[in-house]
């Protein structure tokens, strides 16, 4: 009734590769180099160096990056010094401060947050933002169309 048969060709399910969670750089800790990350990075600490994630980047409020940051979606509350680009949303919050050029597809900027330096946004109009604190200058890159009268 019941043969020993040999299992050679049963299928046994490989091992499905384990879900990229977020990579976390406490607060407290600094690195020095840059950082490649397959998934999302928030980063608490200070990092000196360039980082490339495939998703979404998140500086906290006491984080501080001083490099490129070249991601797909961005939320900046902390400090950053250097080019970022993003290919879909960059949020910049809450008491941010960010010193370099922006490439992004979409922008949002809290009133509470600071930005010096060039925005380059897919399909629009470059924007030169060179504003010092407490000052609100904002020059487009290209002038207003001027409009006809109706008569």
């Amino acid at each position: 009734m019941f043969t020993s048969k040999s299992k050679e060709n049963s299928s046994v399910p490989e091992a499905t590769p384990a879900k990229v969670g977020a990579s976390i750089i406490a607060a407290g800790t600094t690195i020095k180099g840059d950082i490649e990350c397959s998934g999302d990075i928030r980063i608490d600490g200070t990092l000196k160096g360039n980082v490339h994630a495939t998703n979404k980047v998140f500086i906290g409020s006491d984080g501080m990056v001083e490099g490129d940051i070249n991601c797909v979606h961005a939320d900046i509350l902390g400090k950053v010094q250097g080019k970022v680009t993003v290919k879909d949303l960059l949020n910049i919050r809450g008491k941010a401060h960010v010193k370099g050029d922006l490439f992004t597809g979409k922008l949002q900027v809290e009133p509470s947050a600071s930005f010096n330096g060039n925005c380059h946004m897919a399909g629009t109009a470059s924007v030169n933002v060179a504003a010092l604190p407490g000052a609100s200058s904002m020059t487009v890159g290209e002038e207003e169309p001027e409009y006809a009268e109706a008569e």
